[in-house]
């Protein structure tokens, strides 16, 4: 049987690896001139390993020993780690939003390069929606790195120096 420091340096390594994936799939959309459909899903992929990577380990590891380890640091984590995911549901009140909007004007399509198009002009909400973009993001990103930093001081705490 594999021993729980063991598991637990396992999972603080994943949920580590998922910062790059994240990092990379936000440096490529904003990297990108005009957003197609491909640039989208190629974006979504890395975005989806790095929460893959972070969703896993909370949903099967960390969420079951929970009350196991109900203390200040544990407490700590979680409110951390739930207002990290409340402002990806923020980002995300945004982003489907210019998604349908993007999508009914078909910008998306792969000459979608050659359109010259302000996409504050395809709907009068274009602003409050890309502005909860931002702001989920930015909040998610902000959340998870101080949830992350919290996890690994407990991880040194319980684990490397008990």
């Amino acid at each position: 049987m594999v021993s729980e420091t063991v598991v637990a340096a396992g999972v603080a390594l994943v949920v580590t690896a998922s910062l790059p994936f994240y990092l990379y799939g936000a440096w490529y959309i904003l990297d990108q001139e005009v957003v197609t459909w491909d640039v989208l899903i190629h974006h979504l992929k890395f975005i989806t390993v790095g929460l893959l990577l972070t969703g896993v380990p909370m949903v099967t590891w960390m969420l079951p020993r929970f009350f196991d380890q109900l203390g200040g640091f544990a407490a700590l984590h979680a409110f951390l780690g739930i207002q990290a995911y409340a402002m990806l549901l923020v980002a995300l009140t945004g982003i489907v939003r210019i998604f349908q909007v993007k999508r009914q004007h078909d910008l998306y399509e792969t000459d979608a390069a050659d359109r010259d198009v302000d996409i504050s002009e395809l709907h009068e909400n274009m602003g409050a929606w890309r502005g909860r973009l931002r702001v989920g993001v930015v909040g998610y990103v902000l959340f998870w790195v101080l949830a992350w930093i919290v996890g690994m001081a407990r991880f040194f705490i319980d684990y490397v120096l008990y």
